[in-house]
């Protein structure tokens, strides 16, 4: 066998492996959800449950309005990924393919917040929210990651590697800044978008932290504040917790599915040029 091909094997199996690795969890999650009370804590630790039961989902859905909580989350993480994306990918296109005064500036204060924690600016931010009547609401959770770091970084470095001589060409075809936007930066741009996106709506769905301070009202909980609801004082709903949990994780599958290989074309992508 040749050396190149046995260095393929080996990524390959080291592929497999660390693949195992990180879908183990929630497989053992998954799993665990369909154990009954009494199997889950009857000590050892097993794989498969012994006797199938919908005793978790059941319980589940008897204690807490989740049709209600999913629609919040669904509501709160799509928005807020149509939001992050436009703003970040016009923030994006503005550094990537204009010279001006100060932009190395504006780039590097844009990439210093990467480094500031959600602690340093939470209390502005929740001051922000009672200034202008956000808080306790949904919209609380949509407008202040509207715009990030991360994501005008993404997107500017992508744009970076699309040709000017395209927008040159349509310039003097006599389109204008807006048609090249949208006719030929965003087609172009569908791998950062989509990578992006899915960034986007991981983060929503997922946030625990920001919801649990922006919001009181237990109509508007997002799905995971009300799965932090079966920690009680002295008592935790594992089963129902567990079964939660799994719910909780379709969404990310699907969409991840959906734009699996633009996701990979950004990440691959995104950083190849500065």
């Amino acid at each position: 066998m040749k050396k190149s091909n046995k260095f393929t094997v080996f990524l390959y199996v080291a592929a497999i492996f660390f693949v195992i690795v990180f879908l183990l969890p929630v497989l053992y999650i998954i799993m665990n959800s369909f154990k009954s009370s009494a199997e889950l804590f009857s000590g050892g630790v097993s794989f498969f449950p012994k006797e199938w039961t919908l005793e978790g989902y059941t319980d589940a859905i008897g204690q807490g309005d989740f049709g209600r909580y999913i629609l919040n989350s669904a509501f709160v993480a799509i928005i807020s990924t149509v939001i992050m994306v436009i703003i970040n990918t016009m923030s994006g296109y503005a550094l990537a393919k204009f010279k001006f005064k100060g932009m190395n500036v504006i780039m590097i204060i844009i990439l210093s917040t990467i480094m500031l924690p959600l602690e340093v600016i939470m209390v502005p931010i929740f001051d922000m929210l009672k200034l202008t009547g956000l808080y306790n609401s949904l919209w609380a959770l949509i407008i202040p990651p509207a715009a990030t770091p991360t994501g005008i970084f993404i997107m500017r470095q992508f744009l970076v590697t699309i040709p000017d001589e395209l927008m040159q060409s349509a310039r003097i075809d006599g389109a204008g800044e807006w048609r090249i936007f949208t006719s030929i930066i965003i087609p172009n741009a569908k791998p950062a978008i989509a990578t992006l996106g899915i960034f986007s709506f991981m983060w929503r769905w997922n946030d625990y932290v920001w919801p649990l301070i922006a919001i009181n009202d237990p109509k508007k909980y997002t799905l995971q504040l009300a799965i932090s609801n079966f920690s009680g004082e002295y008592a935790v709903n594992w089963n129902a917790m567990l079964a939660m949990s799994a719910i909780s994780m379709i969404p990310m599958l699907i969409i991840f599915l959906i734009f699996q290989r633009q996701f990979v074309q950004g990440t691959a992508t995104s950083g190849m040029k500065g």
